[in-house]
């Protein structure tokens, strides 16, 4: 009978000490946070560091001869045809109010996606990498006085290695410069 009893005692404290790890479990896991994290692509415009969402990049390409358009607006180089397509380029300088920069060996066109039917090519003064970004890092973007058309681009800021970095909604920023086309046309 003693045997019987120790046996049963002992089942009971493993149940004891299996209910409380599994407390103890919950209550670490309810601690900790799901993190979010998002990849932004990262580069610099006069000696601004910028970030744009990577799913939208399509590919960054050397600074190459771009054809002028006649009668396009001034943020608009002109175009060029990346295998086959036609991609319009825009001087991001030019679109944010920054004084002009001549092309040289770090100069790049990164080509976004803008639509499902359409690449645009943003003209950078480089690239500079991609990065994961906690979703919670991203504060929303101080208003603070100053040209409302490049305001109404910025998605975010956040700190990333001591550097700010604005996070661009690319969306907003090329809908903002796009004529109302309901046929869908390209951006001049």
């Amino acid at each position: 009978m003693a045997m019987q009893e120790a046996a049963e005692h002992l089942r009971a404290l493993q149940a004891e000490q299996a209910m409380f790890n599994d407390q103890r479990e919950r209550k670490k896991t309810g601690k900790q946070e799901d993190v979010v994290y998002h990849q932004w692509a990262t580069f610099k415009v006069d000696n601004e560091l910028y970030g744009v969402d990577v799913i939208q990049v399509k590919e960054v390409l050397r600074y190459s001869e771009i054809t002028p358009v006649p009668g396009a607006s001034s943020y608009i180089l002109g175009i060029i045809n990346l295998r086959g397509n036609v991609v319009t380029v825009i001087d991001t300088r030019s679109l944010f109010g920054l004084m002009p920069h001549e092309a040289d060996d770090d100069t790049r066109i990164i080509v976004v996606e803008y639509n499902e039917n359409e690449v645009v090519g943003l003209v950078v003064d480089n690239v500079d990498e991609v990065i994961n970004i906690p979703q919670k890092s991203v504060d929303r973007a101080p208003s603070v006085a100053g040209d409302e058309s490049t305001k109404r681009f910025v998605q975010g800021v956040c700190y990333h290695h001591s550097n700010l970095i604005i996070l661009l909604d690319l969306p907003k920023m090329l809908q903002s410069i796009t004529p109302a086309d309901p046929a869908g046309d390209d951006l001049f």
